[in-house]
């Protein structure tokens, strides 16, 4: 203990000398553990991949790669969390790119634009979203549930946090098709599908990494998928294109992003242990398992999307005219 407060007290000194203050401040990043905080609760998909590439981070960056659920007002909370955080590269934020840059900004009075606020360091993973209802509603496809709602109104119930896009896809489809299906907002997807599957909900979409189980065991029913093609673990369930229900397919990009300011250079290096975590046999079976397919790209190619989703999502919002206060 002595020998460590001497230790220290000399590396104090040496740093105060004008010679050496600037080699002293420039230390190497990271110098501490690395927080990713996630916008929604532990056991939803958000969560679910940041906890996957989370060890690979930590040994190819050298620190501790802790995890932090944020959870609340569609990730929000989270989201000025961090872009209030220090831009030294030890904060980072897990992020649904069309919730965080596309709907949020025009349903939630944020007090920053996210666009400003973050910086991209780069993308993790896709995973496909599916409609599914409870074994006990008697529909088998998307088309009946429709018929039923319209039949039953006011008694059929779907569930999902408020302002992401399992949310706005399910508005989109009643909108379309004229469903009468009441939404039941939550915290993120981890309560959600408990409630789901306790039978206090009827219905809902979201991610294939969180569903996908719960439907090869026999505990929901899946009706339509709202990617382009068809899944192979689910050949005889129809996309909602088939179906005529929706004109694209909607898929979830998951990222980091950064507090604006970063350094490029600590953000090039996170990315860079990103693309080489995600490359590993380990991390991409254990993505394959949950059915969700890693994204290796750099903070421009992250940047791009980014751009992309901004729009069309904007277009969804004022269609499906959901607001919140």
């Amino acid at each position: 203990m002595v020998h460590s407060r001497i230790a220290r007290s000399a590396f104090i000194a040496l740093c105060a000398m004008p010679v050496l203050a600037g080699s002293c401040l420039a230390q190497p990043f990271p110098q501490r553990p690395i927080k990713v905080v996630v916008p929604f609760p532990a056991g939803g998909a958000n969560d679910t991949a940041a906890r996957l590439l989370a060890p690979g981070l930590s040994a190819r960056l050298g620190q501790a790669v802790i995890i932090e659920n944020q959870s609340g007002a569609g990730g929000t909370i989270a989201a000025r969390q961090v872009a209030s955080a220090n831009p030294d590269g030890h904060t980072l934020l897990m992020v649904v790119a069309i919730n965080t840059f596309g709907t949020a900004p025009l349903i939630y009075k944020l007090g920053f634009d996210p666009n400003k606020a973050f910086v991209p360091v780069g993308m993790i993973a896709t995973d496909k979203q599916i409609m599914v209802v409870v074994p006990s509603l008697p529909v088998q496809t998307a088309e009946e549930l429709v018929a039923y709602s319209k039949e039953n109104p006011g008694k059929l119930s779907y569930g999902s946090a408020i302002g992401i896009a399992p949310h706005f896809i399910v508005e989109l489809f009643k909108r379309r098709t004229g469903a009468d299906i009441v939404h039941i907002p939550y915290r993120g997807g981890a309560p959600m599908i408990t409630d789901l599957l306790g039978g206090q909900i009827h219905m809902t979409i979201n991610n294939k990494s969180v569903l996908l189980s719960h439907i090869v065991e026999g505990k929901l029913k899946p009706l339509a998928v709202t990617s382009a093609e068809r899944w192979p673990e689910l050949p005889n369930v129809p996309t909602l294109m088939e179906t005529g229900d929706m004109d694209a397919p909607f898929d979830t990009l998951f990222g980091l992003v950064a507090p604006a300011g970063t350094p490029a250079a600590s953000v090039n290096l996170i990315n860079a242990a990103m693309k080489e975590a995600l490359t590993s046999w380990h991390i991409r079976a254990s993505l394959a398992q949950l059915g969700i397919e890693p994204r290796i790209g750099t903070p421009e190619d992250f940047a791009a999307v980014i751009a992309n989703e901004g729009p069309r999502w904007a277009a969804i919002v004022k269609i499906t005219g959901v607001k919140f206060d």
